[in-house]
């Protein structure tokens, strides 16, 4: 493994060492004593596939160049203590699971939630102290939550488990801890794209048993991800009502979710859907289900045989079908809309690229993906609006969420 694998060519090995340095300073101040092992956890891009995932549908998601880093020790007894700068410390015994409605949207109950599922699945887990430090924007649409929910449950897996939990098991377990545990009903989509590394087309026709399959990104063009300002953190109701509706048009039909709806049945039925008294809202969310699954398809197929044109333009259509039927990308009947206002320039500023809101949308993040030789120009204008600090090149991370040895890389 190699530090470029995990951040990009670009990355800088001296930048890297002093945070390796200053978290295993924070860690023997903290436990009295040095790390064991180390282990990273990457954000994630949704590249195409914009919720569509809580209704088993298709995305095409890659793990990003930014993460959490973790020290950890692992202890003798069943006490689990995390300490992430940022974040009020996480310690809890591993004999006292059950959902603690208080934590609801805390990082003890992602934590918390991780245990519960590996001790479901007859595993015998262990206490450990680690430490962590996060490069990934927090509440900004790269999947923080995610991030620590896999490298959490990635911990436990190399400390007790021998390495037996795959990748999509990983997902699986980190799911059930937001959901039941954190509060959010999120789909698999953040979780997968983590714990997989790569970029990667995901069919959810059964969550359970996802079809994967690894995609080569389009050579000489990047992501940039710009963080508009807006924060997630209060959006579950709208995210949730996302996945709601959409479940609403499947039930209509009798079905559970929309993939097991054929798209001509639904068509046919928007007249008997609206007499009913389905929203138009909810109607079109549906379009966007069915209409995203075939341009994750498409984009796909771009990508096998380098039809960067054709790529883009599934990228486009899909930040189009966002704004105009997800209707994800402004919190209704708020005046702030800075993810609006960012798709709207980013149209206006790339040549040679595509836009799209980026992950849960309402707030957070857009995702440009564009020639690498407007990347630096791009991210200069972006930044003057939503600060230079805010706006990042997004390199595609070899691994998932992983262990590492920070003196080999």
């Amino acid at each position: 493994m190699r530090l470029q694998d995990l951040y990009g060519e670009g990355a800088d090995s001296r930048a890297f060492r002093k945070r390796a340095d200053a978290l295993s300073a924070l860690f023997a101040k903290e436990f009295g004593c040095a790390p064991q092992r180390w282990y990273s956890s990457s954000g994630r891009a949704e590249i195409v596939g914009n919720h569509t995932d809580h209704n088993h549908g298709k995305v095409i998601v890659a793990a990003i160049g930014c993460d959490i880093l973790a020290a950890v020790k692992k202890r003798e007894d069943d006490t689990v203590c995390i300490r992430s700068e940022g974040f009020p410390p996480v310690r809890f015994s591993l004999t006292q699971l059950n959902v603690v409605p208080a934590e609801y949207g805390k990082s003890v109950a992602l934590a918390r939630g991780v245990a519960k599922a590996l001790c479901d699945r007859g595993y015998t887990l262990g206490g450990f102290d680690a430490v962590t430090e996060s490069t990934i924007f927090r509440g900004a649409g790269v999947s923080s939550s995610a991030a620590f929910e896999v490298l959490v449950c990635e911990i436990f897996n190399d400390l007790y488990l021998g390495g037996k939990l795959g990748k999509v098991d990983k997902a699986i377990v980190s799911q059930f801890a937001e959901n039941v545990y954190f509060g959010k009903p999120c789909g698999l989509l953040d979780q997968t794209g983590i714990a997989l590394g790569g970029i990667n087309e995901v069919d959810f026709c059964d969550p359970a048993s996802p079809v994967i399959e690894n995609l080569a990104p389009p050579a000489g063009y990047t992501l940039v991800i710009t963080n508009t300002g807006g924060s997630h953190a209060a959006l579950t109701e709208h995210y949730a009502a996302i996945k709601t509706e959409m479940r609403q048009v499947a039930a209509f039909f009798g079905k559970e979710v929309l993939r097991e709806v054929p798209y001509d049945v639904f068509f046919g039925a928007v007249a008997s859907m609206r007499a009913a008294g389905i929203s138009e809202r909810a109607i079109l969310r549906a379009f966007h289900f069915f209409e995203e699954n075939e341009r994750v398809d498409a984009a796909a197929r771009a990508l096998k045989t380098g039809d960067v044109p054709a790529f883009l333009a599934a990228v486009g259509a899909s930040g189009v079908s966002s704004l105009n039927c997800l209707q994800n990308c402004y919190v209704p009947g708020s005046s702030e809309q800075p993810v609006t206002l960012a798709l709207h320039m980013s149209e206006r500023i790339i040549r040679d690229g595509a836009v799209r809101v980026h992950g849960g949308g309402f707030a957070g993040t857009v995702l440009a993906y564009l020639n690498e030789n407007e990347a630096a120009s791009y991210a200069a204008q972006m930044g003057k609006v939503f600060g230079e600090e805010n706006v990042f090149t997004a390199p595609v991370r070899l691994y998932g969420t992983v262990r590492i040895d920070p003196a080999a890389l």
